[in-house]
């Protein structure tokens, strides 16, 4: 007997092999799990300039950035903006002026395919053979209410769909949004507020990307440096002990054996 529903996630055409230079730009799940990447040694770069939340805001730090990476990811939050009254521009950040200065106003559908399409475009244009994975935040936002939570996912997955059909050698769609929402959901999987996913699900939703996207290279590199993060990330009671420094000189070897193995330098 199954006791919940698993999402199938249709195999993607490609695969993300070590090292690989990755964007990733999007709500702060962006960030979730874009750090995971940096851990593992990818060649990331998570949100520039700070987390964006809406499909406009996204094509600014697409814009912005000049990165030509060669696999995006775009995580999808909201597609409620702020317009500066004074210019009609939607802004990235209110910079904590008065709220008197904007007007809030959701994106249509229509509207976010043409921000992410834009995007794409521009991805494109930098690197040819660019990959873009686009996901929708499983992260609620209370403040709109439930319902309007639910609304403003709803205009983000309709955007996604129709981008997807619209460029598939270029781009995939990752279900973050409904691996929370109809295979985890459960409470359990959230952190304390309710709202944002618990680091039990963060880590599920890594695995389920893993399996999904990480060439096998990809895999036995995470396999082999895992001991070695560990290592890194140990606090010794005494780090002037002989002990210490042994174990430490033993680490230092074994990140040499895997730089020489990839040909890499890691930054440690």
């Amino acid at each position: 007997m199954d006791f919940r529903t698993e999402v199938n996630i249709p195999a993607p055409g490609f695969a993300i092999p070590p090292f690989e230079d990755m964007l990733f730009v999007g709500s702060c799940f962006a960030d979730n799990i874009g750090s995971r990447f940096i851990d593992y040694k990818f060649r990331a770069t998570v949100n520039p300039y700070g987390v964006m939340y809406n499909p406009a805001s996204i094509l600014h730090t697409v814009r912005r950035t000049g990165a030509a990476p060669h696999v995006a990811v775009l995580t999808l939050g909201t597609n409620h903006v702020y317009v500066l009254n004074s210019t009609g521009e939607i802004v990235d950040n209110c910079a904590k002026r008065p709220h008197s200065l904007f007007t809030e106003r959701e994106l249509t559908v229509d509207e976010c395919l043409g921000y992410l399409s834009e995007a794409v475009d521009i991805l494109v244009s930098r690197y040819a053979g660019v990959k873009v994975i686009v996901t929708v935040s499983p992260i609620r936002y209370a403040k709109y209410g439930f319902h309007g939570s639910a609304l403003s996912k709803a205009v983000l997955l309709l955007a996604a769909d129709k981008l997807v059909r619209m460029r598939p050698a270029t781009v995939v769609y990752f279900p973050a949004y409904e691996i929370v929402n109809d295979e985890l959901r459960d409470y359990r999987f959230y952190a304390p507020d309710m709202l944002h996913p618990s680091a039990q699900a963060v880590e599920y939703i890594w695995e389920r990307f893993s399996e999904t996207f990480f060439s096998g290279a990809a895999r036995h590199f995470i396999t082999e440096w895992q001991p070695i993060k560990k290592a890194l990330e140990h606090k010794p009671f005494n780090p002037e002990s002989e002990e210490y420094m042994i174990f430490m000189e033993k680490t230092r070897v074994n990140i040499s054996k895997l730089e020489e193995k990839y040909n890499v330098k890691f930054m440690v």
